[in-house]
């Protein structure tokens, strides 16, 4: 028991403040942090009147806590019947404990500090309107009244069970806000010494992008999307983990972090130019400075080099989407191949569907019977549920139609050009030299080569042919790359290579083809392929050609929660009204939300530029999308652990149903 504890009949459990009025000074003694704010978990115990506050230092769970220090189990008797006991504290509307967390926020720049309280519950907990006022009620009546207390709803369940209460009963926090103005927000968890770069605008960082090297670490209001490989990277103001940027900074293990006021910190402390260690942790990030500068004699990545399998560039026709499986990729590329194992799984269903569910999450045996609840299927066995999981995506997830071009196709059209061939030649030259300056110049003579060459008629004509087949009546379509060279351990290309979407004819096609064979000599594609050791001989380009889907909404999800890697059950989806590409290129900030697809729900992280929430229905399609992926993560798994997530790009279209445009592993 805390020495600010107040007196009570019964012995007080460890660590904690039984019935204490709480003041800022014993919630200060209490609190741990958690993104950047200070926070305790409390315990409403409605049978005997009173709460708990833990002491974060002692108690980490609530479960843990109200188990052992309020019933007198012990923890392998909580273990055995873990889900039950879940249950109890966090869906029976008549359960006896009400179970959240409180955190200290304020108003205000550092002259104007207005402190205020946020309570929340977990956000798998479906606590409805009258036990939210409830505990709004009791917390409030034992809190320091000079502090304001504010309910932020933990999802949307909550959020729509509170919309028929005044917020003068039950005054509101939206998560969406307060994350806008969080201090502090994790992207990539890691740690670097490196030189600092603080850049206060776009175009101070345009004048200076030529002279970034590999050790540095970019400060600046929201670092761009042709960042070039560097330490890490700091970014001033809101941005999503999703974006191209974030995407390459995951995959090349770099801290990475949203740090409000770090440009007026740097200035205050004179740290631009100087060598500093940064870390981002969960919890909170440190940018210190060092004595001396660390060995700078190559990076570490210069000696993990990135495996390439052997591609295969003979004779190889062009062929539906539909026609492919996973085993293709060293012909047509990663994401083709994905597009034709994804067109099976909806044909045929997987056995491999409910693979994340089986694994052991300790102490639970597995997860099959919240993936029973999730497809409505509640006691089914493993077997039945693999089925029903492949007709939930049958039902609900659609795959485009297209028409995949292999690697040989590219490298028939590269030979045709003697011109290019020496120019390839020059390039290689260059990069065995390691001279950049030179091989960008070259990179950008040959992307004019490949761009106005004209395309070996017979390629022609099998691309009509193709399309004629496939994809006749389209008046519009979308032409995407599938190197060979992207979506590797090690190595991600998010955003390097080009897409085009707004094509509606063959000669627009054929310029779309070539700009996307061209993307994979571009002076920075080529620079990151070569820092991962890839070489240039290795590297083909497959493309994509797919009908356009007009769709008013689109975006991307990975099947993981990229701000908190030990979170099993959320995943991260961003969308925006119009192009999908407004999401992952940085113009716009869009709407953010996590999915809980264990115990299902989900909640709203950000509204990005949007003035509102989507429509409650939409969401319910944004569930219905995160449960697809988690199930086409464990199809598509190469281990038998199922956790590599998979990066999914996707629209909703009008008539409800979720096309899946890609989809490939995220590198983190």
């Amino acid at each position: 028991m805390t020495d600010a504890a107040a007196a009570t009949d019964a012995p007080a459990p460890r660590g904690a403040a039984v019935d204490a009025l709480l003041t800022l000074p014993l919630f200060e003694q209490l609190a741990g942090v958690l993104g950047g704010h200070p926070y305790v978990k409390v315990v409403v115990d409605r049978e005997q009147e009173r709460w708990h506050v833990l002491d974060s230092a002692v108690h980490s769970f609530h479960v843990n806590y109200t188990a052992t220090e309020i019933l007198g189990l012990t923890l392998d008797q909580l273990d055995a019947d873990l889900d039950r006991f879940n249950h109890e504290v966090y869906q029976d509307p008549r359960r006896r404990f009400l179970l959240g967390v409180l955190s200290l926020h304020s108003r205000g720049g550092p002259e104007r500090d207005e402190p205020f309280m946020v309570l929340e519950t977990t956000e798998a907990d479906t606590m409805g309107a009258e036990l939210l006022v409830e505990f709004h009620a009791f917390v409030r009546a034992h809190l320091d009244p000079a502090l304001e207390l504010l309910v932020k709803p933990a999802n949307h369940g909550q959020e729509n069970a509170l919309a028929a209460v005044p917020e003068t009963v039950v005054p509101r926090a939206r998560g969406h806000a307060l994350l806008a103005t969080a201090p502090f927000v994790p992207l990539t968890l890691a740690s670097a010494t490196g030189r600092l770069r603080a850049f206060a605008s776009g175009e101070e960082y345009l004048a200076s992008r030529a002279d970034l090297t590999w050790y540095d670490i970019v400060a600046m209001p929201v670092v761009p999307d042709d960042i070039p490989r560097v330490a890490g990277l700091v970014n001033a103001r809101p941005t999503t983990p999703l974006s191209h940027t974030n995407m390459l900074a995951a995959g090349w293990g770099i801290p990475n972090a949203i740090v409000r006021g770090v440009l007026d910190t740097i200035a205050d402390e004179k740290l631009d130019g100087a060598w500093v260690r940064y870390e981002v942790t969960a919890d909170a990030f440190t940018i210190e400075r060092v004595d001396e500068p660390p060995d700078l004699a190559e990076p570490t990545w210069h000696t993990q080099r990135v495996r390439l399998d052997t591609p295969q560039v003979t004779d190889v026709p062009l062929v539906p989407l539909s026609a492919l499986r996973a085993g293709d990729r060293n012909r047509y590329g990663t994401k083709a191949a994905n597009l034709g194992e994804l067109h099976h799984v909806l044909r045929h269903g997987s056995a491999r569907l409910t693979g994340y569910y089986s694994v052991p999450r300790p102490p639970r045996a597995d997860l099959l019977g919240h993936l029973a609840a999730r497809l409505g299927r509640p006691g089914e066995a493993d077997g039945d549920l693999a089925e029903h999981a492949g007709e939930f995506l049958t039902r609900h997830v659609q795959a485009p139609a297209g028409i995949a071009v292999p690697f040989s196709v590219q490298q028939r059209f590269l030979d045709s050009s003697p011109a290019v061939q020496q120019s390839i030649g020059k390039l290689k030259m260059a990069l065995e030299l390691d001279a950049l300056d030179v091989a960008d110049s070259v990179c950008l003579q040959l992307q004019h080569l490949v761009r106005t060459l004209p395309v070996p008629e017979d390629l022609v004509r099998a691309l009509d042919t193709q399309l004629v087949e496939h994809l006749a009546g389209t008046g519009r379509f979308a032409v995407r790359s599938s190197s060979n060279a992207e979506d590797l351990p090690g190595f991600s290309a998010a955003g390097v290579y080009e897409s085009h979407t707004k094509v509606t004819d063959l000669p627009g096609l054929l310029d779309a083809v070539r700009g996307v064979w061209a993307s994979l000599l571009s002076p920075r594609s080529v620079r990151l392929r070569h820092q991962a050791g890839l070489s240039l001989d290795d590297t083909y380009m497959g493309v994509i050609v797919q009908r356009y889907e007009p769709s008013p909404i689109g975006g991307v999800m990975v099947t993981c929660n990229p701000t908190n890697r030990a979170d099993f059950r959320n995943v991260y989806l961003n969308c925006a009204h119009g192009s999908t590409a407004d999401v992952v290129d940085g113009r716009t900030l869009p709407l953010q939300y996590l999915y809980n697809t264990v115990e299902g729900g989900g909640r709203t992280v950000s509204l990005g530029t949007a003035t509102e929430d989507l429509p409650q229905e939409t969401r319910e399609h944004l569930g219905r999308l995160a449960l697809a992926g988690r199930l086409l993560q464990s199809h598509f798994a190469t281990d038998y652990t199922f956790a590599g997530p998979l990066d999914i790009e996707w629209l909703l279209a009008p008539d409800g149903s979720l096309h899946i445009l890609q989809l490939r592993p995220y590198s983190a």
